[in-house]
């Protein structure tokens, strides 16, 4: 076999949940793989803005915190994940601090320094616990140092999955031996086996339009899991974040939540507030809400956008508070301390995903997720701000519980065939792929975004089929490129929002649709869950 490499545990992705989870087995005498499809830095952990919710206020309770996450999630949270999740906020930023994290710090009245809290939407209390407004810069950068420091952890930049590989677990089902990966540098497929192995690529939102996500985040993680034979839970739940800064060239920068969090208005052109109309807890209301607001007024309206409006706090405030968004939109000629910024919403947040246990154990023996790609049951129909960093440390650590328990009776994984290339050639219309990328994302966001119909549903659902055989006809004839492995995921993850999208006959959370306008009160709320044909 050619080019092989044997692991006890591969985890795929390098964000806070894969680097966590790497960081905390190799305390242990393991050898670990971690792959990132591009550079270190490149996935969503590193541009995460707000904070890690967590209690550490003397007004504050665990009980509240559940409270909250279980009213933003819409009567779809598993409660036992939400206490499990919650419980475990302060030892998880304590791990971080033991990492090197620096989390910003204030003197309280008597002179102690503690943590600088924030509130975000959805928060009853001040639990965001932030270095700055870069919060996922901080954690990722001290994350990816830690392992680079480690001998028992090989990082492997540039390096895409192109499918997971798994054979008989010997009792009906199916379990994990390892994965073929493209070395997108050496342009070359390599066999990578391991007797574990961790999904944490992260979420799908590039499946849209406009996304406040990097590039990256193009589902690979729940498609790979699909084909290989796992369920997947709430795909119809896209978060969809309510302030991407609107400026042709600005890439869609996210305006963190904690802006409104610290007082930040949302206006109309003419300088009016409007959030009054929709909720009582106006700007602090849950994402879904005042989402859902802003596109009703930009609609209404005929408006591009609406606007976020900082500036009656002093410039000192906003410089320490909000650095980072201070000097991005200073960069197009907006200066927030004087003037209030030009907001859309944007695709945000994947809430749904693979399902899994309270261990982070998939459908398949041996085969785990853990962060945005995984479906815990920890944000329901809705997830409340700075739950998700959060929700990765923790199932990063429940997955480590139970890896290191099960290890020492996985055996070692069969040899995997080297990947044949014998019958593909190189690809002669590079076209296909951009056009087809673009397609996707415009009908994603045209059909199925953050008001949907049932009509628009199966109109995207007869343009996702069609496209799903251009594209394996194309995977069928070319060698892969990394692009195109995200296009062929990409169009599932679709595929599969759609479908749980027609299954939900009510409006509940993210997922709103003009023929179910209410909730179905008929029955205890349901999970939509989507089981592959193998």
């Amino acid at each position: 076999m050619t080019d092989s490499k044997i692991y006890d545990v591969l985890v795929i992705g390098s964000g806070g949940a894969g680097l966590g989870l790497a960081l905390k087995l190799a305390e242990h005498p393991l050898r670990i793989a971690v792959l990132s499809k591009f550079a270190l830095t490149a996935g969503s952990t590193y541009y995460a803005q707000g904070g890690i919710s967590a209690v550490f206020d003397a007004e504050d309770s665990v009980e509240s915190h559940i409270e909250d996450t279980l009213d933003a999630g819409a009567g779809l949270c598993n409660p036992e994940i939400v206490r499990l999740t919650v419980t475990h906020g302060k030892s998880s930023i304590d791990w971080l601090q033991q990492q090197g994290v620096a989390f910003t710090e204030e003197f309280t009245t008597t002179g102690e320094k503690v943590l600088h809290l924030n509130r975000e939407g959805g928060h009853s209390h001040r639990r965001i616990v932030h270095t700055a407004d870069a919060t996922g810069k901080a954690v990722s950068l001290s994350l990816i140092e830690r392992a680079q420091e480690h001998a028992n952890i090989e990082l492997f930049e540039n390096h895409n999955v192109v499918e997971l590989v798994t054979a008989d677990n010997g009792e009906g089902g199916k379990k994990i031996v390892g994965a073929y990966v493209l070395d997108s540098q050496q342009q070359q497929v390599k066999a990578m086996t391991a007797r574990v192995v961790v999904l944490a690529t992260g979420g799908a939102s590039k499946v849209y339009l406009y996304s406040t996500n990097p590039q990256s985040a193009t589902g690979d993680g729940i498609a790979l899991a699909w084909r290989a034979g796992c369920r997947v839970s709430n795909m119809e739940f896209m978060q969809f974040h309510p302030t991407c800064l609107f400026h042709p060239n600005a890439k869609s920068f996210l305006i963190s939540e904690a802006v409104r969090g610290e007082g930040g208005k949302l206006i109309l052109p003419d300088g009016s507030p409007f959030m009054q109309r929709f909720d009582a807890r106006c700007e602090l209301a849950p994402r879904d809400i005042v989402a859902r607001a802003i596109d009703h007024e930009i609609k209404k309206r005929g408006i591009d956008c609406v606007y976020l409006d900082i500036s009656h706090k002093s410039e000192a405030f906003i410089l320490e508070h909000f650095p980072t968004i201070h000097k991005k939109c200073l960069k197009y000629g907006i200066d927030i301390t004087k003037q209030p910024i030009p907001v859309v919403p944007s695709a945000h947040y994947t809430c749904g995903g693979v399902l899994t246990d309270s261990y982070a154990r998939t459908d398949i023996t041996n085969l785990y997720a853990i962060g945005e790609v995984a479906s815990t049951g920890l944000h329901g129909a809705n997830r409340m701000a700075s739950n998700s960093l959060l929700e990765c440390l923790v199932f990063a650590e429940r997955a480590s519980i139970d890896i290191l328990e099960r290890l020492p009776g996985i055996s070692a994984p069969p040899a995997i065939p080297e990947w044949d290339e014998s019958l593909v050639i190189d690809s002669d219309e590079e076209v296909v792929v951009a056009h087809n990328w673009d397609e996707l994302r415009r009908f994603m966001w045209d059909y199925v975004g953050i008001v949907r119909s049932d009509k628009r549903l199966y109109r995207a659902l007869s343009r996702v089929e069609l496209l799903k055989s251009e594209i394996a006809e194309y995977y069928g004839n070319f060698r892969v490129t990394s692009d195109l492995l995200e296009l062929r995921n990409l169009v599932i993850v679709a595929e599969l929002i759609i479908r749980c999208a027609l299954l939900r006959k009510e409006s509940r959370g993210l997922h709103y649709t003009l023929d179910y306008p209410d909730l179905d009160n008929s029955r205890p709320p349901q999970n939509s869950i989507l089981t592959p044909e193998i």
